[in-house]
């Protein structure tokens, strides 16, 4: 075989590969995530939506509301494992969220993180006020996805909606 003929199966072979890993790799699913805060006094909380693993170690940040990155200390769970890595934050920020305000974010999560022991963890802090690191938690389900989840701390509760 001539080495041009040579290459051009080696590039379609490449180019079957590639095709074959992209059809069959995890898509993530899209979410509207719903906060509905507490009425409470004073500034606006941040709020950091996580990926959290079967082991109960972070995974991955899926959303922060509060963009001014000076207060991220204040999140202490968080911090310390975003403050490891110190990396671009691989979500989006977004404006803190004030005391009886709602916020609607999208998020996505990978298809193999749902029913497989996954949860989200919504961490919560307000300046001068009190830090809540499981203001809501709970195990990442197809059944708990369309579940109401009430908060512990700022958040009264969270609602996330699938999106097609």
């Amino acid at each position: 075989m001539t080495t041009l003929l040579k290459q051009t199966k080696y590039m379609a072979f490449l180019a079957i590969l590639v095709v074959t890993l992209f059809a069959f790799s995890p898509k993530p699913n899209t979410f509207k995530c719903m906060v509905q805060m507490i009425n409470y006094s004073g500034e606006g909380a941040y709020v950091v939506i996580s990926l959290i693993n079967p082991e109960g170690g972070y995974e991955q940040t899926l959303y922060v509301q509060g963009d001014d990155d000076e207060w991220y200390h204040d999140i202490a769970e968080w911090w310390r494992f975003y403050g490891k890595t110190k990396t671009d934050i691989d979500a989006i920020t977004g404006a803190t969220i004030g005391g009886g305000e709602r916020a609607i974010n999208v998020i996505e999560i990978d298809q193999d993180k749902i029913d497989a022991g996954y949860s989200l963890r919504f961490e919560t802090a307000v300046e001068d006020k009190e830090y809540y690191i499981k203001d809501v938690e709970f195990p990442l389900t197809t059944e708990n996805i369309k579940l109401k989840h009430e908060g512990k701390g700022y958040i009264r509760y969270v609602r996330m909606m699938p999106q097609k």
